[in-house]
């Protein structure tokens, strides 16, 4: 029986249960946040790990606003109509990342469906101002698909981040549900461009407890490998709230660690598996693994 949001129904397991963290540098990362008016995929998407993240005084900023031109039904972040993109956000964003005093930063973004090229050159201006603010500091990017255009891609990676990014969340076949304004071959090719661009080491992520099989999740680990990823990071789907898809399973560590050796076997040279790994957490041990 699926897991059923703020229902009386199957309670979350031992292995997803831990205390909150709201020590160390939680008030005052919040606090910087709003004082730059910045989004975080910690806040917009709900991420369990926000508290951790936070108190270690670290942050992973969503740029090009808050709002989403996708709904994608696993997703946190408001879907609807964005405001036009603000040019005072790149240099907000290397701002708190210099206050913050990150090594590793790391940026994602919304998707703009609706400007020509996706956000592009408004991630590329948020690379520019953070290398300029940060000397030194490695930037890893997670952008969206940008419909598909290599030239809306280029333009990003003319930058040369440190890591690029992009997610294929779930395996192909539930697409139809999960993502449906997503194309599962379209992201491969985003990521195989990428890889072929070379110069960086190029990641991807999935979720697993959305009635995906396991062979599936191998299957598309094998994908992103032939496609040029070399991190990958596997963790746990949780329903943001009713209006978003239930959990089918929560899957066991034992699991996640077996999907984490099925991952190193193919070649991944980084893997993250478990039930609270995200795309963006402990990104710079990932990062630095493979440089290493």
């Amino acid at each position: 029986m699926p897991y059923q949001h703020g229902e009386s129904a199957p309670r979350m397991p031992e292995w997803m249960r831990r205390p909150i963290a709201r020590e160390g540098a939680y008030a005052s990362v919040k606090e910087l946040l709003a004082r730059h008016r910045l989004h975080t995929v910690c806040q917009s998407a709900k991420c369990p790990n926000q508290g951790e993240c936070f108190a270690s005084g670290t942050a992973t900023f969503l740029v090009g606003g808050g709002v989403c031109t996708r709904g994608c039904r696993f997703c946190a972040v408001e879907p609807g109509a964005p405001e036009p993109l603000d040019s005072t956000e790149p240099e907000r964003v290397a701002q708190a990342a210099a206050e913050l005093g990150l090594e590793h930063v790391v940026v994602t973004m919304v998707t703009r469906d609706d400007v020509p090229d996706g956000g592009a050159a408004h991630v590329a201006a948020v690379i520019r101002a953070v290398q300029a603010a940060v000397p030194g500091a490695a930037i890893e990017v997670l952008t969206s698909d940008f419909g598909g255009s290599i030239e809306a891609l280029d333009v990003v990676l003319a930058e040369r981040p440190d890591v690029y990014n992009h997610n294929v969340e779930t395996v192909p076949r539930l697409y139809p549900a999960v993502r449906p304004q997503a194309d599962y071959e379209r992201s491969l090719r985003i990521l195989r461009h990428a890889a072929e661009r070379g110069g960086f080491p190029v990641k991807s992520g999935l979720m697993v407890g959305l009635g995906e099989a396991y062979e599936e999740v191998v299957e598309t680990l094998a994908d992103l490998r032939d496609a040029g990823c070399s991190i990958v990071t596997i963790g746990q789907y949780l329903r943001p709230s009713r209006e978003h898809l239930p959990v089918v399973e929560f899957v066991r560590p034992e699991v996640f660690a077996a999907l984490e050796e099925e991952a190193r076997a193919l070649g991944f040279e980084a893997v993250a598996s478990g039930p609270f790994v995200r795309s963006s957490y402990h990104a710079r041990e990932a990062a630095n693994a493979v440089r290493a």
